[in-house]
């Protein structure tokens, strides 16, 4: 993987937690138990374009997932999950270290504007 910061990235948002779920085979990074980030790598897939990557799944406001997309190659549809709201980031591609991180900011964002008010000042407060 090229981008080795990004697990202490991810693990650096407040209230992050990592764990691991075998069946997938993804390491997920999760907020008061909601996935804001999911690291795995793939093998041979039937949609060739994820084949043989590592990636990161991220949650993506669905207006600029698009634009994310067409402006960078390694960025895709979100593999294993609704497509309109993740994109999964290629860890082994050229994507600028910038980008990746205004992605992983942008889905934390998204995850914890959705957790209660009380959860959100507590994260605040970290």
């Amino acid at each position: 993987m090229k981008y080795k910061w990004l697990d202490e990235y991810l693990l650096d948002k407040p209230g992050a937690e990592k764990d691991y779920k075998p069946e997938w085979g993804w390491h997920r990074y999760m907020v008061r138990g909601k996935m804001f980030a999911a690291v795995f790598s793939t093998g041979e897939v039937t949609d060739g374009r994820y084949s043989n990557h590592d990636m990161v799944n991220l949650k993506c406001d669905p207006r600029l997932a698009e634009a994310f997309r067409e402006q960078y190659p390694d960025i895709l549809p979100g593999y294993y999950s609704d497509k309109r709201l993740w994109v999964s980031a290629l860890l082994d591609g050229d994507l600028p270290d910038v980008v990746l991180r205004d992605l992983c900011d942008m889905s934390y964002g998204l995850v914890v504007s959705k957790l209660p008010k009380y959860v959100q000042r507590e994260l605040a407060a970290e």
